[in-house]
C-alpha cells in the first residue's frame, strides 16, 4: 500500500479536493486502483443538518453516508465507490474515543489528544488501506488551524511508523497576484509551509495554485525557501474552461510520474484519450443549450454542486455547451414567469423548507403548460405532483405536510415511520435503493433497464391514497417504484415531449466520462426544443 497525504495551505478552497481526485484520476489511467477519503475537522458528525448555503451541497454516498461535496468530486473523477468509512469528521472521533471511554476500553487511562485521539484517526487510516495500491487522503481546513492539529499530528505519526517510500505529502497551498505591483507573491506558500514543518511534516510536492503562469524564477525561490527539489514545484492555474481540464494540466506538470518515482511506483503507460475527449467536447461543442436551475440556494454554486457537474456531464454526452441560467425560485414568486421564457429546458432540484416553493410549482406549471422540457430532482418531483394535483385535477389546496401540515390533500406526505423521528441527523431514506421501472415509460426507454439502483435523501413521500386519482386522465404516470410497489421513486407526463422528474437523486452517481441516462436524455430534449424554437423563428 501506498499512501497520499494532501493538505492545503494560506486560505480554505483553494482546491485540495479537486487536486487529490484530479491526481487519483493519473494514478487510475496508469493502471492502479485508487480510493480516496476526506478527513474533516469540524465537530459536526456529518454534514448532514448544515445550511447548503454555508458549506455547500451534502453528497450523499452509496452506503446513505451524508458526506462533504469532495467526495463527489473523488467519484465523479474516478472508479472509485465510497463508503462511510471514506469520511471523517472530529465530530465521529471525538464520539468514537468518548464512547470507548464511557465503557471502559481505556482500562482507567486518562484519556488525551495524543495517544487516544490521533490513533483513533490512524485507526481509520488503516481501514481503508485495502483492495486498492494508492490510499489518497485530503486533510480539511488550513494547514495552522487548531481543531486540524489532530489530523495533522495523527498523519505525521502514520507517515513515521510506515517504510520510507510508502509515504508522501503534497501541500496545495495559493500564490496570490498583487495587482498594484503586477507580481505574483510567494511569501505566502513560504509561510505555509513554515508552519506545516513546525507541525513536523515535510511536502515532497508543492502545488501552487495560481491566476498565471509562474516562471522559473519563481519556481525556483520555492524550491529553495521551501525545501523540495524543483521539478517537486507543480504550477495548477485555474483552468480556462472546466475543472474536467485538470488531470490533464497535471500531467504536462509532470504530476503521476514524479508520485510514481517518489512512491517507487513502476512508471506504467497511461491512456488519458477519454478526457482528452470529454474536454474536446467541452471548449468545441457543436451546439449550445439553454437551462433554468429554479432553486432556493442559486447564490452558492456549491450547493447544487452534483447537479451542475451533472448537467455538464450531459451536454459533454450531446456535445452542447451548457448556458446556464440560475433562477431563484423565491423571487420567481414576486416577479412571475417572465424570466422562464426563453429557457429551453428547466430542472427543478431537492431543496428542504417552505422558501420558494411556490416559485419552484410555478416553474413546473410553466414547464408543463408550454411543452418544455422538465426534469425534477427530489423535491423537483414532489412539486410537479403538487402542481398537477393543483392545476389539473382542482385540488386547489393541494400539497407536502412538510409546508402545509394543515392541507386537505396532502400528496405528498409522511410515512408512519418517519412521524416517530425526533433527530434530524441521518434519519432520512438515504443511500442507493432499487426502483422497478414500467415498461414502456420514457424512464424505462431512457435507462433501457427493468432494475435501477438510485441514491435518495429525503424524508417525505408520494402519498399513495391519491396515485389513483393522479393517474386515472392516464397523463399523469407512475413509471417507477420501489420493487414492492410500495413508494412512488418516478413520475412522468405521457403528453408531453420530456415531463419526467424522480425522488431519488441522480446526479450522484453521474461522471464526466460515463454521463448519467437521465441528465444525457434531458439534454438531449433541451436541444430538440431549441431546434425546433429556432426553426419556427
Amino acid at each position: 500500500m501506498k499512501y497520499i497525504f494532501v493538505t492545503g495551505g494560506v486560505i480554505s478552497s483553494v482546491g485540495k479536493g479537486l487536486t487529490s481526485a484530479a491526481i487519483g484520476a493519473l494514478l487510475e489511467s496508469r493502471g492502479l486502483t485508487v480510493t480516496l477519503q476526506k478527513f474533516d475537522p469540524y465537530l459536526n458528525v456529518d454534514p448532514g443538518t448544515m445550511n447548503p448555503l454555508q458549506h455547500g451541497e451534502v453528497y450523499v454516498l452509496k452506503d446513505g453516508g451524508e458526506t462533504d461535496l469532495d467526495l463527489g468530486h473523488y467519484e465523479r473523477f474516478t472508479n472509485t465507490n465510497l463508503t462511510k468509512m471514506n469520511s471523517l469528521t472530529s465530530g465521529q472521533v471525538y464520539t468514537t474515543v468518548l464512547e470507548k471511554e464511557r465503557q471502559g476500553v481505556y482500562a482507567g487511562q486518562t484519556v488525551q489528544v495524543i495517544p487516544h485521539i490521533t490513533d483513533e484517526i490512524k485507526h481509520r487510516i488503516e481501514a481503508n488501506s485495502h483492495d486498492c495500491d494508492v490510499l489518497i487522503t485530503e486533510i480539511g481546513g488550513t494547514t495552522g488551524d487548531i481543531e486540524g492539529l489532530p489530523f495533522m499530528e495523527a498523519i505525521r505519526e502514520f507517515a513515521l511508523e510506515r517504510p520510507l517510500g510508502d509515504v508522501i505529502f503534497i501541500h496545495v497551498t495559493l500564490v496570490p497576484f498583487i495587482k498594484a505591483s503586477g507580481e505574483l507573491k510567494t511569501k505566502p506558500t513560504q509561510q505555509s509551509v513554515a508552519k506545516l514543518r513546525e507541525i513536523g511534516i515535510i511536502p515532497n510536492i508543492i502545488v501552487c495554485r495560481c491566476e498565471y503562469s509562474l516562471n522559473k524564477e519563481l519556481r525556483k525561490k520555492i524550491s529553495l525557501f521551501c525545501n523540495v527539489p524543483y521539478e517537486a514545484v507543480i504550477e495548477e492555474k485555474d483552468v480556462e474552461h472546466s475543472i474536467y481540464e485538470l488531470p490533464l494540466v497535471l500531467q504536462r506538470e509532470g504530476v503521476d510520474k514524479l508520485i510514481c518515482k517518489l512512491l517507487h511506483i513502476d512508471d506504467r503507460e497511461s491512456d488519458m484519450s477519454p478526457w482528452q475527449n470529454a474536454v474536446r467536447s467541452i471548449v468545441a461543442p457543436h451546439s449550445s443549450v439553454r437551462i433554468g436551475l429554479v432553486g432556493k440556494y442559486v447564490g452558492l454554486n456549491d450547493a447544487y454542486k452534483s447537479v451542475l457537474e451533472a448537467l455538464y456531464h450531459g451536454c459533454i454526452a450531446n456535445d452542447a455547451r451548457l448556458e446556464l441560467v440560475k433562477i431563484d425560485s423565491a423571487t420567481l414568486e414576486v416577479n412571475g414567469v417572465g424570466c422562464l421564457e426563453k429557457l429551453d429546458a428547466i430542472l427543478v432540484p431537492g431543496g428542504f423548507g417552505s422558501r420558494g416553493i411556490e416559485g419552484k410549482i410555478l416553474a413546473a406549471q410553466y414547464a408543463r403548460e408550454q411543452l418544455i422540457p422538465y426534469l425534477g430532482l427530489c423535491l423537483g418531483m414532489q412539486i410537479a405532483t403538487i402542481e398537477y394535483a393543483r392545476h389539473v385535477l382542482g385540488l386547489e389546496d393541494a400539497h407536502s405536510t412538510e409546508f402545509n401540515p394543515e392541507t386537505t390533500h396532502p400528496v405528498i406526505a409522511l410515512l408512519d415511520e418517519q412521524q416517530k423521528v425526533t433527530k434530524l441527523g441521518g434519519t432520512m431514506r438515504l443511500g442507493a435503493q432499487e426502483c422497478k421501472l414500467k415498461k414502456g415509460t420514457k424512464a424505462a426507454d431512457i435507462y433501457q433497464k427493468d432494475f435501477i439502483q438510485e441514491r435518495h435523501r429525503h424524508r417525505y413521500e408520494f402519498n399513495n391514497e391519491y396515485r389513483e386519482l393522479l393517474e386515472k386522465d392516464g397523463n399523469f404516470v407512475v413509471s417507477g417504484t420501489t420493487p414492492n410497489g410500495s413508494l412512488v421513486e418516478v413520475i412522468e407526463l405521457k403528453n408531453h415531449p420530456f415531463f419526467v422528474a424522480c425522488q431519488f437523486h441522480p446526479e450522484f452517481q453521474s461522471k464526466p466520462l460515463h454521463p448519467h441516462p437521465l441528465f444525457k436524455a434531458f439534454v438531449a430534449a433541451a436541444i430538440t426544443e431549441r431546434n425546433k424554437r429556432v426553426s419556427q423563428m
